[in-house]
């Protein structure tokens, strides 16, 4: 009997111990996206809108990104208060809305564009996607913490090609 109240006392001990786990708040949005070679006023620099890593000094990255609520329905500029694209140098890039490719839309999405300067050093390149809904829902996007999976400046001289409007 004294054991069955020492037992029980322990575990009333214990239980106030313990601190209820607080609830994690629940993702309302989710970021994906990709990257690519975009075109520049001068021309392109290889095939556009391909997913490529590697960008020479002069090239145009483009970020495209979707932003989709809990049913995985895609948010546009009436979902959306804001997303923006934030490089590891501390540059922030302004993102739009709009279909693509331009002329012909077969798809809708959110893009950000960086041509890379001139004098830009060469190695890989850390980024974020932060998105804010309409609800003041916030989630910020890294790619994966392998930094030879971002994309990379590299060294080399860019040429410049007419291409075709899309």
């Amino acid at each position: 009997m004294l054991a069955a109240r020492f037992a029980s006392a322990v575990a009333v001990s214990v239980a106030g111990l313990i601190v209820p786990a607080q609830a994690q708040d629940i993702q309302k949005i989710f970021v994906e996206g990709d990257i690519v070679r975009g075109n520049t006023p001068l021309g392109a620099t290889g095939p556009i809108c391909v997913l490529t890593s590697q960008f020479k000094r002069g090239e145009n990255v483009v970020f495209r990104i979707r932003v989709r609520n809990l049913q995985g329905k895609p948010l546009d500029m009436a979902g959306i208060k804001s997303i923006e694209v934030a490089l590891a140098d501390g540059r922030k890039l302004p993102t739009r809305y709009g279909g693509h490719p331009p002329r012909q839309p077969t798809d809708f999405f959110w893009t950000a564009a960086w041509m890379i300067p001139e004098n830009y050093p060469t190695g890989s390149l850390g980024y974020s996607i932060t998105a804010t809904d309409m609800d003041g829902n916030t989630v910020k996007w890294e790619p994966l913490r392998e930094f030879r999976s971002w994309p990379s400046v590299i060294a080399g001289t860019v040429e410049y090609v007419k291409q075709a409007q899309q």
